[in-house]
């Protein structure tokens, strides 16, 4: 049985290519876990995942706080703002499968867009948090 971390960053990983808004504002299905050198912006990347116990006294369940960055080299923050809302209706409160666990919930955080130091770069970060347990 696959890991319920890994389970669900496949399953928001096939959400998030399969979803036409979200292809459509990235210019395709742009999204990675190790990007290719000299991919087009923008892009998606799936970044930090930290998963807590969140079993009860009879139950077994983990909390996952999961992070994805959204990379634009636009003029101004329109763009990256328009990809993490299309992220957010991709994701939010959906019943995802999971291989070998089910999804309790999966809840948007957060959404932040700020400026990179090199002052070209337009850099969108995404918190999501889910529960899961074993099936």
């Amino acid at each position: 049985m696959a890991s319920a971390s890994w389970s669900l960053q496949r399953a928001i990983y096939d959400t998030l290519a399969n979803d036409g808004d979200v292809v459509q504002r990235l210019g395709g299905a742009r999204i990675f876990d190790d990007v290719p050198q000299k991919s087009p912006y923008p892009y998606l990347t799936l970044g930090q995942s930290v998963v807590r116990d969140w079993s009860t006294g009879t139950e077994d369940g983990a909390e996952h706080i999961l992070t994805l960055h959204v990379w634009s080299r636009a003029e101004g923050r329109r763009e990256a703002h328009d990809i993490m809302s299309s992220i957010r209706d991709a994701l939010h409160d959906r019943d995802l499968a999971l291989d070998g666990h089910r999804l309790v919930q999966l809840r948007h955080e957060l959404s932040e867009a700020r400026r990179e130091p090199d002052g070209e770069t337009y850099h969108g970060i995404v918190q999501l948090r889910a529960t899961t347990e074993p099936l």
